[in-house]
């Protein structure tokens, strides 16, 4: 399969895991948080899809497309390793929905840089809220679920946060 290929249908699958995540937390309360702005285009996707929701976006260097910008306040810049403990702290586990999109692309490579992410998605997280990755996230406190109907297995990942 082309590179081109490949990115389209982690694309869709991207797309249908938002579609999916953003009915699955229905009548839920809680924040949703983005971890990773890159462009902007799943935050937007994410606020098209649930406009009443607080949706609150973690990025390093943020350069979105300027459509894509989130509010000064929903926007956390800098160094995840040190902004998401400083938001749990203030917030707790407030999340219903953490997407978590940051990623070298490179399945080895994330998994020795991005190591101590899990232990912060599972403070953040409120209890039965839903984790949705682009690559596997190994915590204790996160059960895998089965993924929607037309996500290939291994292309996405999802996780309830046990009670």
């Amino acid at each position: 399969m082309s590179r081109l290929d490949s990115f389209i249908r982690r694309l869709e699958a991207q797309r249908r895991m938002l579609d999916w995540a953003a009915a699955a937390i229905a009548g839920r309360e809680g924040l949703v948080l983005e971890l990773g702005l890159g462009n902007g285009r799943t935050y937007d996707h994410l606020r098209e899809r649930l406009p009443e929701r607080e949706i609150h976006v973690f990025e390093r260097d943020v350069h979105p497309n300027p459509a894509s910008m989130p509010p000064a306040d929903r926007l956390v810049a800098g160094d995840m390793a040190q902004t998401l403990p400083a938001f749990a702290t203030r917030h707790g586990r407030c999340a219903a929905l953490i997407h978590v999109d940051v990623t070298t692309g490179v399945p080895e490579r994330d998994r020795v840089l991005f190591a101590w992410l899990p232990a912060h998605v599972v403070e953040l997280a409120a209890p039965g809220a839903l984790v949705v990755s682009g690559w596997p996230i190994e915590h204790p406190l996160l059960d895998a679920l089965a993924l929607p109907e037309g996500v290939p297995e291994g292309r996405y990942f999802a996780y309830r946060r046990c009670e």
